[in-house]
């Protein structure tokens, strides 16, 4: 039942990234730049994370357990960013379905390397054939997507 809940709230988070993709990308109009249309993006989400940790108690971490973390661990954050400024600057060049499927087909190569090897703490899902075949069939899909 949890694994079920997790499957939903992950496809809900996929439905609303193309929606945040045109916010952030009408945002960029106003403020005259993709940066700092992520910019603000960041600074809202920071202060609605906050909020939520605040009012469900969630505990705040000391500064020994910052400061004794490896220093690549802040790369997340910088992903993040990368992430949400390419995709307001792309949407208006590339469309919405064009832009999450090059994106996709990304995340699914990434993905591939990650679970074979088991990177990052992933559970180890060794390389075989299907996987492969259905990374190109979603590469098939962005050529169509693109094409048509």
């Amino acid at each position: 039942m949890i694994k079920l809940i997790f499957v939903f709230l992950v496809l809900i988070a996929g439905m609303l990234a193309p929606v945040q993709a045109g916010v952030n990308f009408i945002l960029s109009q106003y403020v005259k730049s993709f940066f700092m249309a992520a910019l603000v993006s960041f600074i809202v989400g920071t202060i609605g994370l906050f909020l939520f940790c605040i009012i469900t108690g969630v505990n705040f971490p000391s500064l020994e357990n910052i400061s004794s973390s490896p220093w690549w661990i802040w790369f997340g954050g910088l992903c993040g960013a990368f992430l949400v400024t390419v995709t307001i600057a792309a949407v208006p060049k590339l469309g919405a379905t064009t832009m999450f499927a090059l994106f996709l087909a990304g995340q699914m190569l990434a993905s591939l390397l990650l679970d074979h090897f088991g990177l990052l703490n992933y559970p180890i899902h060794p390389l075989n054939i299907w996987r492969v075949v259905g990374v190109i069939l979603l590469f098939l899909g962005v050529f169509l997507i693109k094409k048509y």
